[in-house]
């Protein structure tokens, strides 16, 4: 096993496109690191210069404590998993899972000995003999993943490998990952634009955007905590909410006006937000911090809306609303909602948990202190 540490790392393609732009990322020995963001963002060419797939533009990158940036893939000592498994077809299980140890001389029966065991790990003895064709896309995953564990890399490198899955076996796999994970803690690098996978697998989740390391913090830090208007809208389902409006001082008052509706902030943001008067802000808040009932202790803190469409969903029922300006907007509240489409309601919102970002795509989240980047 061995840390992972990128350092200003750039790529830039054709002298012109910037897919990773002073990318920062320190990951810890036998972390489980998640790389999470939308397509395009630059995270599968991030863990390709991780693996000498790529090259970089810019910057270092070390595996323990070498420089690799000028070392071979194959002397990397990383293993890497690919989103299509890329197993050899002509081959059986037994061959592809030896195959990399074939090609490092081990001898036969400590190749023998080590497929064995790690084919027992993940379940899938029964399937050694077996050619690719003839497996599962689940059962094709886990031999992609047995293959990696069978070299004993300092390091393993995933690249977004469940979304060929179908919904129930991304959720069974996914547990599955964390258990082994747990059980060999190898470091870790996995890719994915999921938010799911990255909330329920990583020890910690770095978040990118358009090439940009936006934040890293464990999953908990980064959905409660979020560093700007980005994150918070990224991780989430459904989305944060978000509400333009302005903030207004009088006396030893704040609030924050969105149309026709006033909200009266807590005390505790006045300092924090005292450069802001009069400019226009944006609101955050999530669907489950919303509620058709008043929240303890609290006051004039209502949006007035009418009820657009009602989803139920099981443990919750997600309500869809239009405010009196146009604004769509999503509540989650209780199962047993009697609300329906086309009724006038007062949502309150739990001024505990709510976000005030400054405006923009990546607008910097004020009422947070002490966030940093890792």
């Amino acid at each position: 096993m061995a840390h992972v540490l990128l350092e200003n790392v750039s790529k830039i393609f054709d002298g012109k496109v910037a897919a990773v732009s002073d990318f920062n990322l320190d990951i810890a020995d036998g972390e489980f690191m998640v790389i999470v963001g939308p397509s395009g963002c630059g995270k599968t060419t991030t863990l390709r210069m991780i693996a000498g797939l790529e090259k970089t533009t810019a910057g270092n990158i070390y595996i323990g404590d070498n420089l690799v940036n000028e070392v071979p893939p194959k002397d990397r000592d990383v293993a890497m998993v690919f989103q299509n498994y890329a197993l050899y077809p002509h081959m059986t299980v037994y061959q592809n899972m030896a195959f990399a140890l074939k090609m490092r001389n081990f001898p036969n029966i400590e190749t023998r000995k080590r497929v064995q065991e790690v084919a027992v790990l993940l379940g899938i003895e029964h399937l050694l003999n077996r050619k690719p064709r003839a497996l599962s896309g689940g059962q094709s995953q886990r031999v992609a993943v047995g293959r990696a564990i069978v070299r004993n890399p300092k390091a393993f490198l995933f690249d977004e490998p469940l979304s060929n899955l179908d919904a129930k076996q991304r959720v069974t796999t996914r547990v599955e990952l964390k258990a082994l994970h747990n059980r060999l803690r190898t470091t870790s690098v996995y890719v994915t634009h999921d938010q799911t996978e990255a909330m329920t697998l990583g020890d910690r989740i770095c978040v990118m955007h358009n090439g940009v390391n936006q934040q890293v913090a464990d999953p908990v830090g980064v959905y409660e905590r979020p560093v700007n208007k980005f994150v918070a809208g990224f991780l989430g389902t459904p989305a944060m909410n978000f509400f333009t409006g302005c903030l207004k001082f009088k006396n030893d008052t704040v609030s924050f006006v969105i149309d026709n509706d006033t909200i009266m902030l807590p005390q505790r943001f006045r300092t924090v937000l005292s450069d802001y008067h009069n400019k226009e802000m944006v609101l955050g808040v999530r669907p489950e911090n919303f509620s058709h009932n008043q929240f303890h202790g609290q006051i004039n803190n209502t949006i007035s809306a009418t009820v657009n469409v009602v989803e139920p969903i099981g443990i919750r029922a997600d309500v869809y609303m239009t405010n009196h300006a146009g604004k769509k907007f999503v509540a989650g509240i209780g199962p047993y909602t009697k609300l329906k489409a086309n009724d006038a309601v007062k949502m309150y919102i739990d001024l505990e948990k709510i976000h005030i970002f400054e405006s923009g795509e990546t607008g910097k989240n004020i009422t947070i202190s002490g966030i940093t980047l890792a």
